[in-house]
Parts: C-alpha cells; sequence; structure tokens
C-alpha cells in the first residue's frame, strides 16, 4: 500500500458538519477501492482541506472520491518523515501546515538542512516541526507544526530562510 496525498479548495467554506457528510459519502467507495481514510486538515477557514489515505495507487483514491462525488484535487503519491523522537500526542497536538513547491525535485535532506540550520527561529518563536508530507516527485511537500499560531510559523520560516508557499492553520479530523 501507498501513501496518497490529497488537496482540495473548496469555494464555500466546509463546516463540521460538511466534514461528517463528506466521510460518510466517501466510506464505501473508498473501500470498495481498497483505500482507507487516516485522515485530514481542515484550515481555519473552511477552505482548504488535505487528506491521507493508504492505498493501493493514487487512481484507486481519485475513482474513490470521484465516485463518492468529491470534487477534484490534487492527488500525489508520498512519503511520510515524522520528527526525530516525536509520538502520537505530538501529532494530535500539529495545529499549523506549511505548504512548499518547488519548479526543481529537491532531496528532503536538503530541506532538513536548511530547517536545522534555522532551529534556532523555529525554538524562539515556540514552533515545533513535527511531521512532513513528501511528494514522489520531490516537488511538493506539506510540513506540519506545533505552534501559538499560524503568524509564528511565518515568522520562524521566513527567519530560518525556509521556502514556503503557504501557511495555515488547521484543525484535524481522524478516523475514530
Amino acid at each position: 500500500m501507498s501513501e496518497i496525498l490529497v488537496e482540495r479548495h473548496w469555494e464555500k467554506p466546509l463546516t463540521d458538519d460538511d466534514m461528517l457528510a463528506l466521510f460518510a459519502a466517501a466510506g464505501g467507495c473508498l473501500a470498495i477501492h481498497r483505500c482507507e481514510w487516516r485522515g485530514s486538515l481542515l484550515s481555519g477557514d473552511g477552505r482548504e482541506l488535505f487528506c491521507h489515505f493508504t492505498a493501493p495507487d493514487a487512481e484507486s483514491v481519485r475513482i474513490a472520491l470521484h465516485e463518492a462525488g468529491s470534487p477534484r484535487g490534487s492527488i500525489w503519491p508520498g512519503t511520510i518523515h515524522d520528527a526525530p523522537g516525536s509520538n502520537q500526542a505530538e501529532l494530535e497536538s500539529a495545529n499549523v501546515v506549511v505548504t512548499r513547491r518547488f519548479d526543481e525535485p529537491v532531496a528532503l535532506a536538503d530541506i532538513q538542512a536548511i530547517e536545522d540550520a534555522g532551529a534556532g527561529c523555529l525554538e524562539n518563536h515556540r514552533v515545533r516541526f513535527v511531521r512532513t508530507y513528501f511528494s514522489a516527485d520531490r516537488r511538493r511537500m506539506m510540513c506540519l507544526y506545533r505552534a501559538p499560531d499560524a503568524e509564528s510559523v511565518r515568522i520562524a520560516q521566513r527567519e530560518a530562510g525556509m521556502p514556503v508557499e503557504r501557511v495555515w492553520s488547521f484543525r484535524q479530523f481522524r478516523p475514530e
């Protein structure tokens, strides 16, 4: 099974009830295509949604979501990299995501080296790295942080010289 990541933007903000309805609608289709929903992050404004699945491949997730009536989004296979020594409680307390896009493929180690060099900036702003989702084509990255707020992460990332596309706070939804 592969780690499959899905990014979607919604014109109308999603509510918690909308999220529950999405999960209910997709459940059967996901099961038919052997896709397992692992969790989702919904932006504070309800317009950005990032979902994590394990599935045979990205096409299985694409078909299942389409059959469930879910709008199209960016679907990509990737890998997951947790912070050294992190645990489930830290993952559950993550509250800010940083998205990164690269014109050319990058090495995860190169991005990690920049962040390691700027570790003091993160610490100064009480920002703790928790997890990275890294695309198989090495052009996309979603990094989760635990922080006082999204602005603390923005400032720490800028001071550390990290590449940043967007920074947003989120609420987590996970299977029960």
